[in-house]
């Protein structure tokens, strides 16, 4: 278990370093470029702003209705997918959480004043990697390898994925950070998934 933990822990953090890297040299023209494109003068739009909220909303809302739907069914299946589930989603917060101040990357509105406008302003140095689409990947990725099915599957990443892209809409991070959280949260999924067959399903 801690190898794996180690093993997944220093993949987080090689691609995360291989992206900072490719901002600093290569890639910073088409990571502004690109948030440009997307981020309008006024991002007030209420289906965006709606739709960044909900990875809040859904990532804390779905482990806790499983789990509660599982207690009411005496459901020890629903149950164990409650814990897979929210365990993805604490793996994917700690992580984003704990990078930030290691990374420090200051928000594009902040380094690109005149190009970049967001809906609300924050001064700090968080926006790598982006703590909405982690959380909106971990819960989405964590749906799909416990239910298997398209119909879940499918919404599931196009929500998260709507959540990543309103993130850019409203001037809030790189596209380069929202790849990141999506990086994070899909591999916290796959850790928290193999915890759990680890922790709750030994025969």
């Amino acid at each position: 278990m801690r190898n794996l933990s180690a093993r997944f822990c220093k993949s987080i953090i090689v691609l995360l370093g291989c992206i900072v890297v490719c901002v600093n040299v290569h890639a910073q023209n088409w990571d502004i470029n690109t948030l440009k494109s997307i981020n309008p003068d006024n991002p007030s739009s209420k289906v965006w702003r709606t739709t960044s909220s909900s990875a809040y909303v859904f990532g804390f809302g779905v482990p806790v209705g499983l789990l509660v739907a599982g207690e009411l069914s005496n459901n020890k299946e629903t149950k164990l997918k409650a814990y897979e589930v929210a365990g993805s989603v604490i793996i994917a917060t700690v992580i984003t959480q704990g990078l930030k101040p290691i990374i420090r990357r200051d928000r594009p509105f902040g380094k690109y004043p005149n190009d970049v406008h967001p809906y609300k302003e924050t001064d700090d140095h968080k926006s790598m990697p982006s703590g909405h689409t982690s959380l909106a990947f971990s819960t989405a990725a964590s749906l799909a390898i416990t239910y298997k099915k398209w119909y879940i599957t499918v919404p599931a990443y196009v929500w998260a994925t709507g959540v990543g892209y309103s993130r850019l809409y409203l001037g809030a991070h790189y596209p380069t950070d929202v790849i990141a959280g999506a990086a994070v949260g899909i591999g916290s999924a796959y850790l928290s998934h193999w915890l759990n067959k680890k922790l709750f399903r030994k025969k």
